[in-house]
């Protein structure tokens, strides 16, 4: 399952958001990558991993959580609800 979005934070991923984003990410029930558009996903719970994004204000990212196919509908919502977090998160600057 994936989920795109632009980062809305003025400084973008870095330091301090990065941090708590990572910290966000690993207090999901499920491992989530996030990548650039045009690059490889890294583990969206490592601070150092998202500062390598380089990813600032208005870059465009993809979260990932990996879903098996016919998964129960309940991990398909924890899936979901995951990403709906770290989405705000990103696009909302004024979490």
């Amino acid at each position: 399952m994936e989920r795109h979005a632009v980062v809305a934070i003025p400084e973008g991923l870095h330091a301090r958001p990065a941090a708590q984003f990572a910290r966000l990410a690993a207090a999901q029930p499920v491992p989530v990558r996030i990548a650039r558009a045009d690059g490889a996903p890294v583990d969206a719970a490592s601070i150092l991993a998202i500062m390598t994004l380089g990813a600032d204000a208005g870059t465009d990212v993809t979260l990932r959580v990996d879903v098996p196919d016919g998964a129960a509908q309940a991990d398909v919502e924890v899936a979901r609800t995951a990403l709906d977090a770290l989405e705000k998160f990103l696009t909302d600057p004024g979490r």
